[in-house]
């Protein structure tokens, strides 16, 4: 016997309906978040199969494979099904054009889909605690990273409006030592009094090259004639300066602490031999990348199914004689970035990637069609080794330059 279950969440309950192979509707409730609310929905289930308990399959539609309630689905041994929202929304069009909605609809549209359709969907993936570990810690390192950015820039347009010459006289206005020298004299009057030898200690204690000719380039910048504002702009301009250089200071260094838990935790993992092989890849790239694909062996059917799960292979819409190929842009984004920055530092690291590469250009391709193109390959690649359990090998992944590598 199968039960189908169809469960639309919101901040705090879940509408959830049940239903037989029949279509039949066997239950509906608003249960609460929670231990709570799957505690009553695991009792609601149970009331329905009767004397064919030990047999049902319970097979689950929600919109997210992510959180405790999915977690606790998926542990409960039921087959759980996330269904991407622009679907749901598109099946939910199949029965009815008049645009209503309510949590309650769209709880019979999951069940109703994943009675239907499951064979079109993909059950949530069986990722081990170690995978789990990797993505959180791995994503919360690119998200300080990609805040740190933001930060940069609201500072380097603040500098833009009333201190261009600080944009001048560092070039990243991340390093330590532009934010110490930037904090001490965050405005153009307090920048012109700082003394060389300030500047020199800065730069030591930043570990700097050339110090005595940098510390000359960042005065001579600093000093500079500019144009300016008024000085209760100035000084205004100045706090809110010094506001950002203090987030970014905590930013490089929780970043700092944090890639070491990124270290610690991905070199736990049991795959991690096979990733730290792929050209590329470092500890960091590494652990961002098993971190979005996870490591359940079995989710991926094929080489091309994990290509078209990171979006590097090619998307086709053909119709009639009109036939266009174009990039998915429908993706991953975090995996999107690791998989073109390891395709991008594999150029200097594999001959083949970087043979692949120049045909590309050759042939006519752009930067980022040819290192798309790279990174498809590195993906198939790396399912390869992943399915075999073998390191990556330059003359087996590229068997076309094994005499180059050979002489």
């Amino acid at each position: 016997m199968r039960l189908f279950v169809g469960d639309d969440w919101a901040e705090d309950h879940h509408d959830v309906e049940l239903m037989d192979a029949a279509g039949r509707v066997l239950a509906k409730a608003r249960l609460p978040g929670g231990v709570a609310g799957i505690a009553r929905l695991h009792a609601l289930i149970g009331l329905q199969p009767g004397e064919d308990a030990e047999d049902a399959e319970v097979v689950t539609g929600i919109e997210t494979d992510r959180g405790p309630w999915a977690a606790a689905l998926v542990a409960a041994g039921y087959v759980v099904f996330a269904v991407n929202p622009l679907q749901a929304s598109r099946y939910r069009e199949r029965h009815g054009v008049s645009g209503a909605k309510s949590d309650r609809g769209d709880a019979h549209m999951l069940t109703d889909m994943v009675r239907t359709d499951s064979r079109q969907l993909r059950a949530v993936a069986g990722d081990g605690p170690d995978a789990g570990a990797v993505k959180v810690v791995a994503r919360a390192h690119k998200t300080l990273i990609w805040e740190r950015t933001r930060q940069v820039q609201r500072l380097r347009h603040q500098l833009r409006e009333y201190f261009p010459a600080a944009i001048e006289a560092f070039a990243d206005l991340d390093a330590p030592d532009a934010l110490e020298l930037l904090a001490r004299a965050p405005d153009p009057a307090r920048a012109a009094r700082l003394t060389r030898a300030q500047v020199s200690a800065v730069l030591k204690r930043a570990r700097r090259h050339h110090i005595p000719a940098r510390a000359t380039a960042i005065l001579a910048a600093l000093r500079r004639a500019q144009l300016g504002q008024p000085e209760a702009v100035t000084a205004a301009c100045a706090v809110t300066a010094r506001s950002l250089i203090a987030v970014i200071t905590v930013l490089n260094e929780q970043v700092k602490a944090l890639e070491g838990e990124v270290e610690a935790v991905f070199g736990r993992h049991p795959d991690a031999e096979i990733y730290l092989s792929q050209p590329g890849l470092g500890l960091i790239l590494g652990a961002r990348v098993p971190g979005e694909f996870g490591d359940d062996p079995h989710r991926y059917a094929s080489g091309k199914a994990r290509k078209n799960y990171a979006a590097t292979s090619p998307l086709t819409r053909a119709s009639g004689k009109k036939k266009t190929v174009m990039a998915r842009f429908v993706r991953n984004d975090r995996l999107t970035d690791a998989l073109m920055a390891q395709a991008f530092a594999a150029l200097t690291a594999s001959p083949g990637v970087r043979a692949l590469y120049d045909a590309e250009r050759a042939s006519g391709s752009g930067h980022n069609p040819a290192l798309r193109k790279v990174a498809s390959r590195l993906v198939g690649i790396l399912h390869g080794c992943l399915k075999t359990r073998t390191l990556y090998d330059e003359a087996t992944a590229w068997p076309q330059h094994q005499n180059t590598l050979a002489a």
